[in-house]
């Protein structure tokens, strides 16, 4: 009898690790987390934005489109919190979709940014269990919010007359970002009261008040004309003996001293706006790049050096803007002299380090960059434009340093 090798069992396959799961993108430099879909949507957008981009820049146009493509896409009312109908998006997810925006048209970006700051404003305030009733109208109908801050500080301009049941106001106001598609005005009005209306102290006093740009009296002046950042619709907001009534005024303050409604906006708006800055800057030093790389052969040994010292740049603009988003404490901030001070320094910082990045891109790109259609030119333009946003560096300075030396910031006065 034959006998037969038993048939050996076959080997076992070595058993499969489980499979592990995507991991999660990295998060944005503003904090945001990578995998957000206002982030995703925002870069979606990047393509048909910057297809008009130049032609806008060079007639000075309003971005009309991009604020459809915008209202379409629910951006207005994203930072709105969701049990008011919003997007419930974070502050930083705002920063980030702004930031990625600007690569594709920094006027949309920095127009929107505007809006933003106002919108986060009230959130602040409903996070304090404050009114905000402007919230559910945004959520609801994707409201534009303009604003004519920039220009007003502690001052404002304008004049104002007590009436039965609010106030007539009268004032120009620019620069206004995003007026020609704006739904309501908020704004502040000087008064200057006489011995038959007199204010709680006396003296000159600030209102702050918010008006439908569909009420009589209000039109817009198409005044903007600037070297960059030309279609953001920046334009001049007239009023003409507009009627205010007395609820839709939020605040009355003294005038020329400081109050604490500027660190609420200081804190809110200098992240956004920077937000957008940094994003001009990022589409710039990509534009470099890549022009740099098809050099890199043929160019000189600075060449590295000059991308180096560009990236370092980059980041610090990145940075200072992350600690004003970080500082912002998704708009549950404390609204004190030092952190208006903190934020008001952060800008200085990320606006030197802009404008830098815009130059060495320029640098960096020799003189294919320096030609109107490399698009470095049109965005070293808009970069700059961050200079002009509160406060000037030499003002902060001022407004800084008096405060570290115990004084006011605004008259100079000893603190108490």
């Amino acid at each position: 009898m034959t006998v037969t090798e038993p048939t050996p069992f076959p080997t076992p396959a070595p058993a499969l690790a489980p499979a592990s799961p995507d991991p999660a993108p990295a998060a944005h430099w503003t904090g945001a987390p990578g995998d957000s879909h206002w982030i995703a949507a925002a870069r979606d957008l990047v393509p048909e934005l910057a297809d008009r981009a130049v032609e806008l820049d060079a007639s000075g146009e309003f971005v009309h489109d991009g604020y459809d493509l915008l209202r379409a896409h629910r951006f207005p009312s994203m930072l709105v919190p969701a049990e008011l109908g919003g997007g419930g998006a974070s502050y930083a997810e705002v920063c980030a979709v702004l930031a990625e925006l600007a690569r594709g048209c920094p006027a949309t970006s920095l127009a929107l940014s505007m809006h933003q700051h106002l919108v986060a404003a009230q959130v602040w305030r409903h996070h304090r269990s404050l009114p905000a009733p402007v919230l559910a109208k945004v959520a609801a109908g994707e409201l534009i919010l303009v604003s004519t801050g920039a220009s007003d500080w502690m001052a404002s301009n304008g004049s104002a007359t007590r009436v039965d049941g609010g106030w007539r106001v009268s004032a120009r106001k620019s620069p206004a970002s995003g007026a020609p598609a704006g739904d309501v005005l908020v704004t502040s009005i000087r008064w200057d009261p006489t011995s038959n209306d007199a204010a709680p102290d006396g003296g000159p006093q600030v209102l702050h008040l918010s008006v439908p740009f569909a009420a009589d009296g209000v039109s817009v002046e198409p005044t903007w004309n600037t070297m960059g950042m030309r279609a953001t619709g920046s334009d001049t907001v007239v009023l003409e003996n507009v009627m205010v009534p007395e609820a839709s005024v939020a605040l009355v303050r003294p005038a020329d001293r400081w109050h604490p409604v500027w660190a609420t906006v200081l804190g809110v708006a200098l992240p956004v706006i920077m937000a957008s800055y940094v994003g001009v800057a990022e589409a710039a030093a990509g534009e470099a790049l890549a022009l740099a790389r098809v050099k890199a052969g043929r160019g000189g040994p600075h060449i590295p050096s000059l991308a180096g010292r560009m990236g370092n740049r980059l980041t610090a603009a990145r940075d200072a803007v992350r600690a004003m988003v970080d500082a912002a404490d998704d708009l549950r901030f404390d609204n004190s002299l030092a952190v208006a001070s903190a934020s008001l320094t952060r800008k200085t910082l990320a606006t030197q380090a802009v404008t830098d990045v815009a130059r060495l891109a320029l640098e960096l790109g020799g003189g294919a960059a320096y030609q109107r259609t490399s698009g470095i030119e049109r965005l070293f333009r808009d970069a700059h434009a961050s200079l002009y946003h509160p406060l000037p560096e030499a003002e902060q300075e001022v407004f800084s340093g008096r405060l570290a030396l115990g004084l006011d910031p605004i008259t100079g006065e000893p603190l108490d």
